[in-house]
């Protein structure tokens, strides 16, 4: 068991108990979390890893909550959540830093002010820079991955900065789900502010025509597999608008499950699973998740 006190004699960020998670999550669901702690910086963080560890506690990093479906029951240990001690941003002589728990909406922002392109097209991914990375999410044609030259992380209770290739970044992946980043390096070239900003709009808009985000979702819920894409496939099998409990195949983009307002995970996976079903009876592919599954039992979990 881990002690609270023991906790704030060395910990300076915030400390929550027994923390409802639905709320820091895109899909607005999740059940509670034993403890929340917010590190106030690199000593805070890396202490609390190594305190869980030496407490055989287990620990999980939140980003920005998406691209993830947490259980009814919640997360057994403690939740870390970097937003308030590792969003900062800066520009050093060309070269972007970026904390893990920054919002990916204000990276890209950042890097359009400083006139460098390249990543105006993942400005709609609903992701901190550290969540993305480990997904290597992207779309329309950029990955989170792209520009970066340097990854700082902790990886056994050690602070290391990796380059890109040690990261093994591909598609809608990478290795750094053994670590906790703290933050990233991007190189990026020189574009025209006002050029970025019209193609970051397009996308934009592009995104918002086509995903429903206006209804909480945690983003594609399938990878999209080999020459084809799970959304076709979905829409081909007419699983558009079924649903589970509160939880709905979009009308809008077949590769998203949205929360209609009481969706619990349970919902959520139960569809998942006829979904996955349906595509592989009538189309002989097998959907891989690319939503993470936190606080599941393993057997539910795969």
């Amino acid at each position: 068991m881990i002690s609270l006190t023991d906790i704030k004699q060395f910990f300076k960020g915030n400390i929550f108990l027994n923390e409802p998670l639905n709320r820091f999550t895109t899909f607005r669901i999740g059940g509670e979390a034993d403890y929340l702690v917010e590190p106030a910086d690199s000593d805070d963080l890396l202490s609390m890893v190594k305190y869980c560890n030496s407490k055989s506690m287990p620990f999980y990093v939140m980003g920005n909550g998406s691209n993830i479906l947490i259980s009814d029951e919640g997360i057994r240990g403690v939740v870390i959540n970097l937003e308030t001690g590792f969003n900062y941003i800066r520009n050093e002589d060309g070269v972007i830093v970026s904390g893990a728990g920054a919002k990916l909406a204000k990276f890209v922002d950042f890097c359009i002010q400083n006139n460098l392109s390249g990543v105006e097209m993942i400005a709609g991914i609903p992701a901190t820079v550290g969540g993305a990375l480990i997904m290597n999410a992207g779309c329309y044609g950029g990955e989170t991955s792209t520009y970066v030259t340097e990854v700082t992380v902790i990886r056994s209770e050690k602070i290391l900065n990796l380059s890109k290739e040690a990261c093994g970044f591909v598609y809608r992946n990478s290795n750094l789900k053994d670590t906790v980043i703290m933050q990233a390096k991007f190189k990026l070239p020189a574009g025209d502010k006002d050029e970025l900003l019209k193609l970051r709009k397009e996308f934009l808009l592009k995104r918002n025509e086509s995903q429903p985000v206006e209804i909480p979702n945690a983003g594609c819920i399938f990878k999209n597999p080999k020459g084809t894409h799970a959304a076709v496939l979905i829409e081909e099998c007419g699983l558009k608008g079924m649903s589970v409990g509160g939880a709905m195949v979009s009308p809008k983009h077949a590769n998203f499950i949205v929360n209609n307002g009481a969706a619990t995970a349970n919902d959520v996976l139960e569809l998942v699973r006829k979904i996955q079903k349906t595509v592989k009876d009538t189309k002989g592919i097998e959907l891989n998740l690319e939503v993470k599954l936190v606080g599941f039992e393993k057997e539910l979990a795969h």
